[in-house]
């Protein structure tokens, strides 16, 4: 497959992903918990970020980690939910997340080449604070798992936003780490204080 048929599969794939239906009127879902938790993400500047920041340095690292480290992110942000839900309290959530969002900027522009089990593990310490954060946030009366079953589906649609950005701007794809360090800074600066 030529390189801009390739881009324009990934945009499809990506902008597909993350439309989510209007719904007008109860009933859909959304007491269950699985809309609550498929807008969940799109609400927060951190999240949202490192989300999309994961696929982008996903398609840096290239290979096996495209897949790898996508999932990884999916599996422990689970895995901290989850912690949450059981009511073990993880330190520095906030902090974390925010230095997340910063160490994955300086990742994407260094365009850092770990091993893709390396680059899974990394990833798999911020989601885990990821996902007790979202846990904590799901309010009272959600079903957890239809809460999770959501945030999990907008995370992927994300992550696939992120190869998409890394696909169209080709060499330039460092530069999308910019402004990842400078929110990233801003967020952590906010959580320390």
């Amino acid at each position: 497959m030529k390189a801009s048929a390739l881009k324009k599969v990934v945009a499809t794939i990506a902008l597909t992903t993350i439309a989510l239906p209007a719904f007008a009127h109860p009933g859909h879902g959304a007491e269950s918990g699985f809309m609550s938790g498929a807008l969940h993400p799109l609400f927060g500047i951190d999240h949202l970020l490192a989300m999309v920041a994961v696929g982008i340095w996903a398609v840096q690292l290239g290979s096996r980690a495209m897949w790898i480290v996508p999932v990884s992110f999916c599996v422990a942000m689970t895995a901290g939910a989850a912690l949450g839900y059981a009511g073990i309290a993880l330190p520095l959530v906030e902090p974390v997340i925010a230095m997340s969002v910063l160490i994955l900027g300086l990742l994407v522009v260094s365009a850092a080449a770990l091993r893709p089990l390396h680059g899974a593990a990394l990833i798999a310490v911020f989601a885990l604070f990821h996902g007790a954060a979202h846990s904590a946030e799901s309010g009272a009366g959600i079903a957890p798992l239809a809460f999770m079953a959501g945030v999990v589906l907008t995370t992927v649609a994300l992550h696939f936003s992120g190869a998409a950005i890394a696909a169209l701007l080709r060499g330039r794809v460092r530069l999308a780490g910019l402004p990842l360090i400078v929110t990233g800074a801003w967020l952590a600066t906010r959580a320390f204080v």
